[in-house]
């Protein structure tokens, strides 16, 4: 999975053949210390595995350790053009550099980054789209395209290499979906880094996902990328459930509920639109490795069932809760919920 290279963030391996990692991005004013904090944590809890900060100035540094000694997972400081706060990150015990050297002008500039971060072990992330393609890259194409974004990732790639630096994660991020698709394939056949995917300006909440779980999962299933990034225009913790959903929809993560339901029919007779939301939202944080299936009927209810560890079935204002395909227990339709979360307690 993913590409040849790893690199090492803070206590997250990436790259490989190492897991997919999720990432997310704070979206708290960097001046409020406190909330950054109390959003990281949140992120944490829900299953983020690599956080990062945007630190737009010197002030803003200090949140690196405030984030340091609330959190077990890696801190990444996101950084345009100031190289000097990049040093001063470093300093700070950031895990990770999200900088794109060819911003932060002279080459002693870069030298002096890219020797902070290999003194420390910093990985630093080069992170490009359509909106920051270089004059040169934009007047040998004539417009962004997928191989303009990936000569430019390779381009501030090679300024790092020049000083002896590999530690080197990229993305190419567009929000264009079968753009941003093509230009991760390119870099894919291009270079052996670790590759960072995701949508950039996916939208809100829904089309976010949809965009996301287009394009990250196209390419996952195919065998490129090695850490996502899930962009919505909504609270970072739907990122991190969204993530999750998409690695447990490809197969790439094997803990957490597998949660099957039917789109329901003319046969359905309960309420299973509103069952089915509300057994997946009482699952949400349950890491049990099982299959859980909510079915309208009996027609492909029992089958599913025999497929999940753990189902319900729709009869007419009852149903029957099933485990391996096997009906346990017979209840109405009001106690059909909490008669499955008391089976599932017990798995």
């Amino acid at each position: 999975m993913g590409s040849k290279k790893q690199v090492k963030v803070g206590n997250v391996l990436v790259g490989g053949g190492a897991n997919v990692s999720i990432q997310s991005m704070l979206n708290v004013p960097s001046t409020d210390i406190e909330g950054s904090v109390r959003q990281a944590v949140e992120l944490e809890k829900a299953g983020c595995q690599i956080i990062r900060a945007a630190i737009p100035n010197k002030d803003a540094v200090k949140l690196i350790p405030a984030l340091k000694q609330a959190l077990t997972i890696p801190v990444v400081a996101d950084i345009h053009f100031d190289y000097k706060l990049a040093l001063e990150a470093c300093a700070a015990g950031v895990d990770k550099i999200r900088i794109n050297p060819g911003n932060i002008g002279s080459d002693d500039r870069v030298k002096a980054v890219a020797d902070a971060c290999r003194q420390r072990n910093i990985p630093i992330r080069i992170g490009v789209n359509s909106g920051s393609l270089e004059k040169e890259i934009l007047a040998k194409y004539g417009h962004p395209t997928p191989q303009a974004l990936c000569d430019s990732a390779l381009y501030h790639a090679s300024l790092l290499e020049k000083f002896d630096f590999n530690d080197i994660v990229l993305s190419m991020k567009s929000s264009t979906v079968p753009f941003m698709v093509k230009a991760y394939e390119l870099a894919n056949e291009q270079c052996d880094y670790p590759l960072h995917l995701g949508v950039t300006e996916a939208g809100t909440e829904r089309m976010g996902i949809i965009k996301s779980a287009a394009g990250i999962g196209s390419l996952l299933l195919h065998g490129i990328g090695d850490t996502i990034r899930v962009s919505l225009t909504a609270d970072p913790v739907k990122e991190i459930y969204a993530a999750n959903d998409i690695l447990k929809a490809l197969g790439l993560k094997k803990s957490g509920v597998q949660f099957v339901s039917c789109p329901t029919c003319g046969r359905t007779r309960i309420d299973l639109v509103k069952i089915a939301g509300e057994v997946e939202n009482r699952l949400k944080d349950c890491q049990k490795n099982i299959k859980v299936a909510v079915m309208g009927c009996v027609v492909n209810g029992p089958g599913e069932a025999r497929e999940a560890d753990i189902g319900i079935a729709g009869g007419d204002g009852c149903g029957l809760v099933f485990k391996k395909g096997e009906i346990i227990r017979k209840v109405p339709e009001e106690q059909l919920v909490d008669a499955l979360m008391d089976e599932i307690e017990k798995l």
